[in-house]
């Protein structure tokens, strides 16, 4: 047990650290009350009490063959255990001049006998004694054994008061914590809210109210009224996907504001469970995406216009390159051969629209459309596709697109395709995770190694690195440019 430190002589410090213990929950605490009766039968006495000297009075937390619960703090014989570490004891307080006047002593009930062990708190201060009292004297002191007993009985009962103190710190601490977080919670700009395993949502933050103006759901279902109705089937489907697999939501669906308006949101969920075997529980937000979705809304309307511009500007040049060869016969073969080169551009430009359609779906597809306007030698295709297909999503059609159209016009320029017998091989291979692309030209001239290292370089690597989350090499051999190219095969199904 600690030594009393002299620092806490001072009384209000003292009364302080008492005051920590919250001691009133401790009152005929079993683990005290075990403590006190086997003292007293450790010394042969008929009283034991764990007290605390508090300002004006002795309490009494656990008590053996007594039943007051306190004692004025003038007449305490634990007055004098105040900075002592050890033991105290009274053989015969009638004949002690310290006490036999006391009114505990001349008054019922009328003690004779007393030992404290003092109680020492983790820092040093006095608290209070483990004492036993006896109303007849007796001839000897305590033996070496009982005092020992004494103290541990003394240290497991400090041990109980400490572990009360630790419990109330850590429950300030945690409601600190959860006050904090909810601050937090509250102030965020998304609509947040928690549900328990089986579905039923038991919080929402003030947003909610803010937004909607009705009360928060209590089911999945009754989300249905602030969900248009062209959504729901979507967003239900996810969420209860999601709920039955304990797989993280997410969803973008229109949400009704309190004024009967609707706003386009995200909406998000993760299960969470603070220990194994513990039920789950779900924690989410509605974010506000109504300007970025109506940005990109308008964003994809321009785009569709410059494609359809486009592809109006390809059918005014056919059709004048048309018209000119009607007037001069001579010029008809160019002009059949320019108005199909002409065709297959536009043809590839569908590859690099916003929501392109045919053939969007395959690698070889795609690619094969894009050089037909690179013509043929011979039979073969001057840029000839082989290897493995695969499926390609929406969004990796752009980027594919947009790295093998630059490649290409890249080698018009410069490379194999600017000769009359150059050629290229371009082959797929597959991978674990990715596929792997080589293009190799042949046939090339020989300055085509100073090909311009500036904004079509650039693109291609911000499309591999990025959207298809790969990457790209270049070399040259002597018969031209080698590339080789590496994307995933998830960022491709995208």
């Amino acid at each position: 047990m600690p030594e009393p430190v002299k620092e806490f002589e001072d009384e209000t410090r003292r009364l302080g650290v008492i005051e920590s213990f919250e001691a009133e929950a401790l009152e005929d605490d079993p683990e005290l009350q075990a403590i006190v009766e086997f003292a007293a039968r450790l010394c042969g006495a008929p009283v034991s009490m764990v007290t605390l000297l508090e300002q004006d009075r002795q309490r009494f937390l656990a008590r053996e063959g007594l039943d007051q619960r306190e004692t004025p703090r003038d007449v305490a014989f634990c007055n004098h255990t105040i900075g002592k570490p050890d033991l105290f004891e009274v053989v015969d307080a009638q004949n002690d001049p310290r006490f036999a006047s006391n009114p505990l002593v001349t008054d019922p009930p009328q003690v004779r006998y007393y030992a404290g062990q003092p109680l020492v708190s983790e820092e040093g201060a006095s608290l209070g004694t483990l004492c036993v009292i006896d109303t007849e004297a007796h001839a000897a002191p305590l033996d070496d054994f009982q005092r020992e007993g004494l103290s541990v009985l003394a240290k497991a009962a400090i041990r109980r008061l400490e572990t009360r103190r630790a419990s109330i710190e850590a429950k300030r601490i945690i409601a600190e914590r959860e006050e904090r977080l909810l601050r937090m919670i509250e102030g965020v700009p998304q609509i947040a809210w928690s549900a328990d395993e089986n579905g039923n949502f038991d919080y929402f933050n003030n947003r909610w109210q803010e937004v909607t103006g009705a009360s928060p759901p209590r089911t999945a279902e009754d989300w249905a009224e602030f969900i248009h109705e062209d959504d729901h089937g979507k967003a239900f489907d996810e969420w209860n996907r999601s709920f039955a697999a304990a797989e993280e939501f997410e969803a973008e669906f229109r949400f009704r504001r309190k004024d009967g308006t609707w706003m386009w949101v995200l909406g998000q969920a993760v299960p969470v469970s603070q220990r194994e075997g513990e039920p789950l529980r779900w924690f989410g937000t509605v974010t506000d995406i109504d300007e970025v979705r109506r940005a990109l809304e308008e964003r994809d309307l321009l785009a569709k216009e410059l494609s359809h511009r486009i592809k109006n500007i390809f059918a005014v040049v056919i059709g004048l390159a048309t018209l000119k060869a009607r007037k001069a016969p001579e010029h008809q073969p160019f002009a059949q051969e320019l108005t199909r080169v002409l065709q297959s551009l536009g043809r590839a430009h569908e590859f690099v629209r916003p929501n392109a359609g045919p053939m969007q779906d395959s690698l070889t597809g795609l690619l094969e459309a894009l050089f037909i306007p690179y013509g043929t030698e011979g039979e073969a295709p001057r840029v000839r596709v082989s290897g493995v297909d695969a499926a390609i999503g929406p969004s990796a059609a752009t980027p594919l697109a947009l790295v093998f159209h630059e490649l290409a016009t890249n080698s018009a320029k410069y490379g194999a395709l600017s000769t009359d017998d150059g050629h290229i091989d371009l082959v797929a291979r597959e991978e674990s995770e990715t596929i792997e692309l080589t293009w190799t030209e042949h046939g090339s001239p020989p300055s085509s190694e100073l090909v311009e290292n500036g904004f079509g370089s650039r693109l291609i690597d911000m499309s591999m690195k990025g959207q298809l989350q790969g990457s790209w090499e270049r070399r040259f051999e002597d018969e031209g440019l080698v590339v080789e190219l590496t994307m995933a095969k998830a960022a491709l199904n995208n």
